[in-house]
């Protein structure tokens, strides 16, 4: 073995002197590292104050805190949501204002209950059937430009100081409860019924008078004869608040809000104030808490049909076909009426764009899974 093998084999014996300056190098290095960081985790906790459209025992409460757990959870305490529910500050239908106005740092509700400032609202979420489902409509909204038409409306249209998420494909929603069975379209015709936004419109031309209230007064106004039918979403919101008290049958299979979503909106002005990374968690919750109430619906809603079925006495009849036909055609007089508004135009025109590709995937792609169904159940 060479000299300057055996050299580099054995390590010089460092000097005390050296080490120490090698050790205030790195403390130095670390220390300015440290201060470099964002100190966003060492601040005080910003605290958000959001009220639902819900009275207190509505499902739609429990989705809600779905979302606002999930924002409280992942954002570690420096981050919280205090939510409160329909009624506690504003009406549920004046939610938006509220959140406006800054009254409410955020909400959680549906388009469809401020579609009397636009009825272009109504387009995001019970809008008119194009043949897609509620989770193919939200693909519209995240992957078709639905989210830019939406932001186009709440922003730039009417000016209002918010920004919005969406969250829960909803099931279809049953054309509701009657105390008569409805076996043609023409049983609808002088029914006074209660429903909101765009089927508001779809169900006048049908015949029938609508009567747009909160799920909180329909019950009442059912028993007080101001309204003689109605719809509100599903089988366990219309369970819990009483629907089978005023009402035996359920007509299930509708047209008139075939698929919605919640909105979840927040102030700007408070949004844009937050962290890089207390924006992402709000957003992205939304699509957290979208997964969640989709299954909690599956679970809920499946269990309370059976409920209202073998509990309550309910009757629940498949909505006959002649309803759903005549429903396609009051939409079309609606469409053509919409379409003389330029952006309800485009907004249906990027739907229907959307519609045609998905949907045609869809329905050459999907199994026949009611027959399996029959197949194992009869």
């Amino acid at each position: 073995m060479s000299k300057q093998r055996k050299l580099s084999a054995t390590p010089a014996k460092p000097s005390r002197r050296r080490f120490i300056k090698l050790a205030g190098l790195a403390t130095a290095g670390a220390a300015a590292g440290s201060v470099a960081m964002p100190n966003v985790s060492r601040a005080e906790t910003v605290v958000l104050k959001m009220q639902g459209s819900w009275g207190a025992q509505d499902v739609f409460n429990e989705m809600a805190m779905d979302y606002v757990d999930r924002v409280n959870a992942m954002a570690g305490g420096r981050l919280k949501i205090e939510y409160l529910v329909g009624g506690a500050v504003v009406k549920p239908f004046s939610v938006q204002d509220a959140v406006h106005d800054g009254v409410l740092d955020g909400a959680h509700t549906v388009p469809v209950y401020w579609y009397g400032k636009n009825k272009a609202a109504s387009l995001f979420g019970s809008g008119p059937v194009w043949g897609y489902t509620a989770n193919q409509a939200l693909g519209w909204i995240h992957r078709g430009g639905g989210y830019e038409l939406y932001v186009e409306l709440v922003q730039k249209i009417l000016g209002l100081n918010i920004v919005g998420f969406f969250a829960m494909p909803m099931p279809t929603q049953p054309l509701g409860w009657f105390k008569k069975e409805i076996t043609s379209a023409a049983d609808l015709k002088g029914l006074k019924y209660r429903t909101v936004g765009l089927a508001a419109d779809l169900m006048q031309e049908l015949g029938c008078s609508v009567a747009q209230l909160p799920g909180g007064e329909i019950v009442p106004a059912m028993e007080k004869g101001v309204i003689d039918a109605f719809e509100f979403n599903n089988p366990t919101s219309d369970r819990r608040f009483g629907a089978q008290d005023v009402a035996k049958i359920y007509m299930m299979g509708s047209y008139h809000q075939a698929m919605e979503f919640f909105e979840i909106m927040f102030n700007k002005t408070k949004y844009d104030s937050l962290p890089a990374e207390h924006q992402a968690i709000l957003k992205y919750a939304a699509e957290a808490a979208s997964s969640a109430n989709e299954w909690k619906a599956q679970d809920y809603y499946s269990t309370d049909l059976q409920a209202l079925i073998n509990e309550d006495g309910v009757k629940v009849v498949r909505t006959p076909q002649d309803v759903f036909d005549a429903q396609v055609k009051a939409w079309d007089v609606l469409v053509a009426r919409m379409e003389q508004d330029e952006f309800m135009k485009r907004v249906m025109a990027s739907q229907r764009e959307w519609a045609k590709r998905v949907v045609y995937y869809d329905i050459n792609n999907a199994a026949d899974f009611k027959a399996a169904y029959h197949h194992y159940f009869g």
